[in-house]
């Protein structure tokens, strides 16, 4: 039995990798808090998305498009009804679940989902009320300016002043010929974008692009790949992001408005159709922002989080980020400022593909896998959600 692996991350950072107390316990050693594993429930059919009423209810999404509840540790048998018919292709489906801040008063829930566009699909985002366990009263409130089959993105968030936030991905255009010349450069459509409305899917007056012929107003960052995390720090209303890159060079990036993220000259993978030719490796050009630390090879960054409980108070203020290849979570300890990553940690690996990870109203960690492993570490037959807890 051993305590800690100790290797080097692709950002040159040190990584601190838990090691477990045996291949079939649900026991884990970490730096600072050790914990277990326990199921909340299982049966779920890939789990994406995971989040709390104010009553305490758990809301999941399965990517098929379905909605469902948790209730007193219990899954409910049946789906919420309301929810509208997702392009289940591929990877489209049905996304994120949202409350509005405002939940109590307004009974809101928000869903982004793949919806069918002729013979293609588009990222939309609906509101609807949630009462009495179904969905009524629901309307499209955006619908983005970009087809394809694949990088949706489709997480939101809303921040302290009660903006939704929005992550498009840039539909698996291809990074070849005039790299400055990508989709993801051009500011007239929703490929690679994170765009910022109001509740309401209308336009804030004070988006960095509004007012300019030559760009979307929804817009508030631009030269993303395949957003596939997003996260408000409490602490300071910083907005975090993490995206894939292709082969390799996944980013976790400190999100401001009218940024450019670089993609497709900034990035540390290996371009699809190009083998053994890499992207642009961290060049960039003038206005281009760097990510903030990076992860080589890929993990296949997946939901984001920024810890601010009780249960685990030496993690207080860590970024944590779900993986799918790497089936991990990748833990990084910020600095006081909260902007600077100073040291990677692995937790909860071994488990299959964590599509979701968030802090519970209790202060615990909660994790949607979305693909059980079928044997290995937790032995989780069927996708599940489970909760991390310290053990004293």
């Amino acid at each position: 039995m051993f305590r800690y692996l100790i290797k080097l991350a692709g950002a040159g950072l040190l990584v601190i990798a838990a090691a477990a107390a045996s291949a079939q316990s649900n026991i884990y050693y970490a730096a600072h808090h050790d914990y277990q594993v326990v199921t909340v429930a299982d049966g779920l059919l890939q789990p994406w998305s995971m989040a709390w009423l104010p009553g305490g209810d758990m809301l999941v999404t399965e990517k098929p498009g379905r909605l469902r509840i948790i209730r007193d540790g219990r899954l409910l048998p049946e789906a919420v009804p309301g929810v509208p018919e997702v392009f289940y292709t591929g990877q489209g489906g049905l996304f994120e679940v949202l409350p509005h801040p405002n939940f109590s008063d307004n009974r809101w829930v928000y869903l982004s989902y793949a919806k069918e566009e002729g013979e293609t699909s588009v990222t939309a985002v609906v509101r609807g009320r949630f009462e009495n366990d179904q969905l009524t009263n629901v309307v499209e409130i955006f619908s983005a300016q970009a087809v394809g089959f694949g990088h949706y993105g489709g997480k939101m968030v809303f921040d302290n002043d009660g903006y939704l936030f929005l992550t498009l991905g840039e539909r698996q255009a291809p990074a070849r010929g005039d790299l400055a010349a990508h989709p993801a450069q051009d500011l007239t459509n929703h490929q690679g974008v994170i765009v910022r409305l109001n509740d309401d899917g209308s336009v804030p007056s004070d988006n960095p692009f509004v007012g300019r012929s030559d760009a979307l107003p929804e817009i508030w960052s631009y030269g993303h790949r395949s957003p596939q995390g997003l996260a408000i720090h409490p602490e300071n209303g910083d907005l975090w992001e993490s995206e894939h890159g292709p082969q390799g060079g996944d980013e976790l990036n400190l999100i401001e408005p009218g940024n450019n993220y670089g993609w497709p000259v900034i990035g540390r993978g290996v371009n699809y159709g190009a083998v053994g030719r890499p992207i642009h490796e961290a060049i960039g050009q003038d206005g281009m922002t760097q990510p903030t630390h990076f992860w080589v090879p890929s993990i296949a960054t997946s939901g984001l989080m920024v810890y601010t409980g009780d249960k685990f108070p030496l993690w207080y203020g860590s970024i944590i980020s779900g993986a799918l290849i790497g089936e991990q979570l990748a833990r990084l300890h910020m600095s006081d400022d909260y902007r600077e990553v100073i040291v990677e940690e692995t937790l909860a690996y071994g488990m299959g593909r964590l599509r979701d990870v968030r802090q519970g109203p209790d202060g615990y960690i909660y994790l949607a896998i979305s693909d059980g492993n079928g044997g290995g570490r937790g032995n989780f037959e069927t996708t599940a959600v489970v909760r991390l807890e310290p053990i004293d």
